[in-house]
């Protein structure tokens, strides 16, 4: 007796690891409970409980994927508010550059500043120093395309001891983002014009 229902455990357990390795994981129906392949009765046989239904990696979901996180050097944490910048705007191929100089001591634009809105863009480079590193460009982020305008800008310069040189434009989602986001630094001629 005892040798029978050895072989009915074995033969039940053999039997759940074959249909946990074929295709379709198992889900090809349930195997009996309480007998073994010799027929007998097995009193340890687990009862069988039905497969949990995965969705296949290609099929769509009506949820979209998460954005990717901004990452930059300097953080999103509040700064020191120091910065010593020459900004250059290009508001199109046929129009002259614009060039302003700022320069903030803890939050506060210095008198050297040659910024149409120096406080405004002190105050944003204080409570956010990453808005002139923005993230690179990723293969797996998603821009969208679309065209705001042809203005360009370069930023040089230092923002809380840490180098900054950054280059701005407006030629797709991203890109439009990110200058939305530097506006105050950028200036009036930031905007799309």
């Amino acid at each position: 007796m005892r040798k029978g229902l050895i072989h009915g455990v074995l033969a039940v357990l053999a039997a759940g690891a074959l249909a946990a390795c074929s295709p379709g994981g198992g889900t090809a129906g349930p195997t009996p409970t309480g007998t073994a392949s010799s027929g007998t009765p097995s009193a340890s046989a687990p009862p069988s409980t039905p497969a949990t239904p995965t969705v296949p990696p290609d099929v769509e979901t009506t949820q979209p994927a998460p954005s990717p996180p901004l990452e930059s050097p300097l953080g999103t944490v509040p700064g020191q508010g120091n910065a010593e910048l020459a900004i250059v705007v290009t508001p199109s191929d046929t129009e002259s550059a614009i060039n302003y100089t700022l320069v903030c001591q803890d939050g506060v634009p210095a008198s050297e500043s040659k910024h149409p809105t120096a406080e405004a863009a002190c105050t944003a480079l204080k409570n956010q120093p990453s808005i002139l590193n923005p993230p690179g460009r990723s293969t797996d982020r998603a821009c969208t395309q679309q065209y705001g305008g042809p203005q360009r800008a370069m930023v040089t310069g230092i923002v809380d001891g840490t180098p900054v040189e950054a280059n701005f434009a407006r030629t797709d989602g991203c890109e439009i983002a990110a200058w939305n986001a530097a506006g105050d630094v950028l200036g009036p001629t930031g905007g799309a014009l």
